[in-house]
């Protein structure tokens, strides 16, 4: 069993052996509770439980493959509040992927704290890097290790039922024992190691690949390399270097050595192929950085949070610095700081006149120094909402200048006024704060910002004097060394469009609330993606959003704007949108616009159809075959088996909006079969997102979410496909997928006969 219970690339070092044997650790939730737990790695090497020390009750278990990465030290708010008590090498946090809480935790010592740093990290290590082999291989283990009730590592028939139910699976019993008795080879009455995975590879058999491998196959064995290569042109589309493509992909999912010597490819490595990254929807090659990054800013959108320093709702929530680390961890590139007197003369974090807890300026921004450019190199933009009084602005603005030192931005790039935005290429590693600034950019270039503008002879009289009086009266309640740390992105009152063309300074941006844009978008649709085609604009959610739920950020993206600001904190539709826009060009947390959103002088309009260039719609046909191992619904009844249906959502300019769904399959949620055609229009497929949810069929209530995956339309591969589903959170949940088929349709040009 020991061969079935182990990941095949896990060395059993001395390291994991302790980590099996059990280690006593105290778990630590505050200053004030901190409780001692028996933590122990199981037999498989990927799961680890913990129980109480003084019930000796499993209180929980996790999976390694939850774990994102493990911090020594006091690297979380709730390790340096016992930080006079614990010292840090006895300290470390396990971090979870998703919303999940970190797990801090002190050892009984530096040696016994290592043992878990290090074992974790190896662990992880294999956890990352598991392909779709070893991740099945792996499910299987897991739901092995539930159902082996009397921990013998073998399961008989009543075990292998209640299995069953636990996999999402209503398979009637003469069938079920069919199967057991199949794989029972040894005819002991159970299934051990081989036996079960026997058991396991009849009950997941994919009759729609098999036909599909036997269509395109002669002698229904193996696909010669001559046959892949047909497969890959006719019905993936591959079209540049096919022979290549199809020589690695034997290389790498081929199971058999003498099938890969031959280059052929067996029906268990061409169902390898399609579950990996190379059958997936998502374009591989638009997972990496593969968009024109010397554009200047305003030609991109740009990953946005709202109250970054919230991790829950805005009234009581509590204000932490992990907030920060999972935008910043997410790709988001602009951070909101919420900055305030606080006591000591130390400005504070927080969200004015609410009860939500209080950080200090200075460890945000110690965050932001280290965290910054962990998952993109390009700028992050700092966007303050300045509360503090004269005194405490000059700390923000000394803080900000001694933690960042050289990322902080300073000065324009070349020392001149720009004519334009600078590009993220030419800004990589950089700071930018977005705040209030005394005066124009101008004056702060030719010399120190005492004196208040001079007028120019350009300038138009009456205006030139009401600058006067702004910067007169800014200068009275702004420091002038936080104002001089603002460069690019000075927050000016949106006062239209006409009257920011008149003034064009490119280094100026508005904030706008949601309800304000809107109305915006109704009235002055070309308008407004010509603004943002030359100045940057921020959209923020309405204030009566105390819950921290979030506006639709596809209309703010349909006009241009290119900070969409969203509580990063709230799961949803919005965010499944923002983590879907952004999952592509390396998750750098800038997408590049379309070409007819870059023109100043462009006629867009996402409202009128008229105003659009492009030929007639082009058509997505998404044919639903069937789904894999989907999960079972949280806080569902004991025993109760989904019923699932599909829905396609098209999000995008208005015309585009559309949603189908698929009937729903009764109590099979572990390999259900649609067979089913949606088709969709689209008119301006470069802005469009297409999100898949899957979801539990309720007659009588609102369907339960199941899983998800979202992605541009420009991301989508066609032909045979995998959707390789996320939960609520966002995190991957595999084995999960939808098995599909995607033809895309461009309507004949004019030059075409």
């Amino acid at each position: 069993m020991a061969s079935l219970l182990c990941n095949a690339r896990i060395q059993l070092t001395d390291t994991l052996e302790q980590m099996q044997q059990g280690t006593l650790m105290r778990k630590v939730k505050s200053k004030s509770w901190k409780k001692q737990r028996y933590f122990k790695l199981q037999e498989d090497c990927m799961t680890i439980w913990y129980q109480s020390k003084r019930t000796g009750k499993t209180e929980s278990a996790f999976s390694i493959s939850d774990v994102e990465t493990v911090r020594e030290g006091h690297q979380s708010e709730v390790l340096q509040s016992v930080a006079e008590e614990f010292p840090p090498e006895r300290c470390f946090t396990i971090v979870f992927y998703g919303r999940r809480g970190n797990l801090d935790l002190i050892a009984g010592s530096a040696e016994e704290a290592q043992c878990w740093i290090q074992g974790l990290r190896q662990l992880i290590e294999v956890a990352t890097t598991m392909d779709q082999r070893e991740k099945i291989d792996q499910w299987i283990r897991d739901w092995f290790q539930k159902a082996d009730k009397n921990k013998d590592g073998r399961m008989n028939f009543k075990e292998v039922q209640r299995l069953l139910k636990m996999m999402n699976v209503d398979m009637n019993e003469d069938h079920a024992l069919r199967l057991f008795q199949d794989a029972d080879k040894s005819e002991s009455g159970t299934l051990e190691g081989e036996e079960f995975v026997l058991f396991y590879k009849a009950l997941t058999q994919r009759e729609e690949v098999l036909s599909l491998f036997q269509e395109f196959s002669e002698d229904g064995k193996k696909l010669t390399l001559l046959e892949l290569v047909d497969f890959l042109r006719e019905e993936q589309l591959e079209d540049e270097g096919t022979e290549e493509l199809a020589m690695e992909l034997i290389d790498k999912y081929e199971p058999s050595e003498t099938a890969r010597a031959r280059h052929v490819l067996s029906a268990d490595g061409f169902l390898m192929y399609l579950c990996s990254v190379e059958g997936s929807i998502f374009n591989p090659q638009h997972r990496a950085l593969w968009q024109d990054m010397s554009q200047p800013l305003c030609h991109y959108f740009i990953s946005s949070s709202h109250n970054t320093y919230l991790i829950e709702d805005q009234i009581r929530g509590h204000s932490s610095i992990e907030g920060y680390i999972r935008a910043l961890k997410r790709g988001c590139r602009c951070l909101e700081v919420d900055c305030w007197d606080g006591p000591n003369g130390e400005p504070m974090v927080y969200h004015g006149h609410t009860f939500t807890s209080k950080i200090p300026f200075r460890e945000v921004v110690s965050t932001l120094g280290k965290y910054a450019f962990k998952t993109s190199d390009y700028p992050v933009i700092l966007s303050l909402e300045n509360h503090c009084s004269m005194e405490q602005q000059e700390v923000v603005a000394q803080q900000l200048k001694d933690i960042l030192g050289e990322q902080l931005l300073t000065a324009t790039i070349d020392g001149h006024v720009p004519t334009q935005l600078p590009s993220p290429e030419e800004l990589k590693h950089k700071i930018l704060l977005k705040a209030k600034k005394i005066g124009r950019l101008e004056d702060t270039l030719d010399g120190p910002g005492d004196e208040v503008p001079d007028v120019s002879d350009e300038d138009n009289g009456a205006e030139a004097e009401e600058e006067r009086r702004r910067a007169k009266k800014d200068k009275e309640t702004l420091a002038q060394a936080l104002s001089d740390c603002v460069i690019y992105c000075k927050n000016v009152p949106f006062q239209g469009f006409q009257e920011a063309r008149s003034h064009s300074r490119p280094s100026e941006i508005s904030s706008l609330s949601e309800a304000k844009a809107r109305k915006l978008i109704r009235d002055e649709g070309n308008e407004f993606v010509r603004h943002n085609a030359w100045q940057l604009t921020r959209i923020y959610p309405s204030g009566m959003r105390t819950d921290s739920s979030n506006y639709s950020p596809q209309e703010m993206w349909n006009v241009g704007c290119q900070i969409v600001a969203l509580n990063f904190q709230t799961a949803g539709t919005e965010m499944d949108l923002c983590d879907g826009l952004f999952s592509q060009n390396g998750c750098c947390g800038y997408v590049l616009k379309p070409p007819f959103m870059r023109d100043k002088e462009t006629l867009f309009n996402p409202s009128d159809p008229s105003s659009w260039e492009g030929p007639s719609p082009i058509t997505l046909t998404i044919q639903v075959i069937s789904g894999q191992q989907l999960p079972k619904v949280a806080n569902s009844k004991e025993g109760a088996i989904i019923d699932p249906l599909v829905r396609v959502e098209v999000y995008g300019v208005p015309a585009d909006q559309a949603h189908q769904e698929t009937k729903y399959i009764e109590n099979n949620g572990f390999n259900p079969r649609w067979d089913e055609t949606l088709q969709f229009q689209l008119h301006v497929p470069e802005l469009a997102l297409i999100r898949f949810v899957v979801e539990d069929y309720d007659k009588t209530s609102r369907n339960d979410f199941v899983g998800q995956f979202t992605l541009a339309f420009a991301n989508i591969k066609p032909g045979y496909r995998h959707i390789h589903l996320l939960s609520k959170d966002g995190t991957s949940i595999p084995p999960s997928s939808l098995f599909v088929h995607i033809r895309i349709t461009e309507p004949p040009g004019p030059e075409q006969d």
